[in-house]
């Protein structure tokens, strides 16, 4: 695919997975626009990646209907919409001392933002283009606290598969990641996160958690891959053979 010839609408690329993925796509020459929910965080991602002329940024919160249905009227005509927000602040607890606000925030960022992001952006995207989401490996090892996690992640992958096949011939795809080093672990370990990540790698076969860098590289082949559809793509270091 040519990708100087593509518009693609990033969900989360203010920081980690979706933030490598923008500079990825402007590196080939896409138009980039990322969506987040606080202007200081997008006008930070937009130094960092060097202020092109082809990057526009937009504020937006996609668990809220009429913010996702203004952000498509903005932006117009589209040929990728990929999404790597997820709101997990609170969401790591034992069941019985999960809150309702916390697993609701991961259900509204995690599968209703996805829903609504595809509601609303088909009718923007060209037929040859496309959607992935995140979903990841608590799908497939679930771990004590991360009941509400496990649970989404795997509901979105089910959402991918439907959409393949009502929004046909756009493509629907999802990334299932395994343990990757970005911020949201600040909220996952704290303190504890490089101890955390550490004792990962030594399990991994590959030797090593992952770089938002490598999630990129799999968003970016099922943006191009026009014969990939209603798929997850699993990029984990082996995480679920061990």
């Amino acid at each position: 695919m040519d990708m100087d010839k593509q518009k693609i609408l990033i969900v989360g690329g203010s920081s980690g997975m979706g933030l490598a993925l923008a500079g990825r796509c402007l590196e080939e020459g896409a138009h980039v626009v990322i969506a987040g929910r606080g202007e200081a965080k997008l006008s930070a991602a937009r130094a960092e990646l060097g202020n092109p002329a082809s990057l526009e940024t937009a504020v937006a919160n996609v668990s809220r209907e009429d913010e996702v249905a203004a952000l498509f009227q903005r932006i117009g005509p589209i040929d990728h919409i990929v999404s790597t927000a997820a709101d997990i602040e609170g969401a790591y607890r034992l069941l019985p001392d999960i809150e309702l606000s916390a697993a609701q925030k991961v259900v509204d960022s995690k599968f209703y933002g996805p829903l609504l992001l595809a509601k609303h952006g088909a009718p923007k995207l060209a037929p040859t283009g496309s959607i992935t989401f995140v979903s990841g490996i608590a799908a497939y090892r679930p771990a004590s606290r991360g009941s509400v996690v496990a649970a989404v992640n795997a509901a979105l992958e089910g959402l991918v598969r439907a959409l393949a096949v009502e929004l046909a011939p756009i493509r629907v795809n999802a990334v299932s990641p395994g343990w990757v080093d970005t911020p949201i672990w600040e909220f996952v370990a704290g303190e504890k996160k490089d101890a955390t990540l550490a004792a990962m790698a030594k399990r991994l076969p590959v030797g090593r958690v992952g770089r938002p860098r490598d999630i990129a590289d799999a968003i970016r082949f099922l943006i191009g891959n026009g014969f990939t559809t209603g798929e997850t793509l699993h990029v984990e270091g082996g995480h679920r053979l061990v």
